[in-house]
C-alpha cells in the first residue's frame, strides 16, 4: 500500500514540475517566424549541486544577411553548466528555427543566443559557438561565453 501512495506521489510531482512545458507536449507544432515571438521553456535541475555540462548542437542553423537577405548557414553549439534550471530541448529547437526569417549578422546571432538563452537558465556558464558557412570566400566562427570557467 505504501509502494502505491509513493508512486502517486512522485506522479503528481513529475507531473507538476513538468506542468510549465507547454511547447513539449502539444500535438501540433506552431514555428515562430521571429525570436522576440518564440519561448524559450525550462524545467528543473534534478542535479544542482553537481557540475556537469549540457550540450546541443544544432549543425542546420540559417539565417538571413540583413544587407543582401540571402540565406546563411551555420552551426551553432550550445554549452553550459546548469544552476537551478536546464533549457528544454524541443523549445530550443523552435527558437533557433525562429531565426530563418530574422535578418541578423552571425555576431548577433550568436550574442542574441546566448542573451535568450541565459537570462531563460541563468546557468553558472554557458558558451554559445556558431560556425558560419563561406559566403564571399570567408568562414567565420564566433564564441560568446557568460558567467564562471566551465
Amino acid at each position: 500500500m505504501k509502494k502505491t501512495t509513493k508512486s502517486v506521489n512522485k506522479t503528481a510531482l513529475s507531473e507538476s514540475r513538468l506542468s510549465r512545458l507547454t511547447l513539449l507536449n502539444r500535438n501540433h507544432t506552431e514555428y515562430p517566424t521571429n525570436p522576440d515571438d518564440a519561448i524559450i521553456e525550462t524545467f528543473d535541475n534534478q542535479f544542482p549541486k553537481r557540475d556537469y555540462i549540457i550540450e546541443f548542437d544544432c549543425p542546420e542553423f540559417t539565417s538571413l544577411c540583413p544587407v543582401t537577405g540571402q540565406p546563411d548557414f551555420g552551426h551553432i553549439t550550445v554549452r553550459y553548466t546548469p544552476d537551478k534550471l536546464c533549457v528544454e530541448s524541443k523549445s530550443l529547437k523552435l527558437y533557433l528555427f525562429s531565426f530563418r526569417s530574422c535578418n541578423t549578422f552571425h555576431e548577433e546571432a550568436v550574442n542574441r543566443i546566448l542573451s535568450d538563452l541565459a537570462s531563460a537558465c541563468k546557468p553558472r556558464w554557458m558558451e554559445v559557438k556558431g560556425v558560419f558557412r563561406p559566403r564571399g570566400g570567408i568562414s567565420l566562427t564566433i564564441t560568446a561565453t557568460e558567467g564562471g570557467k566551465k
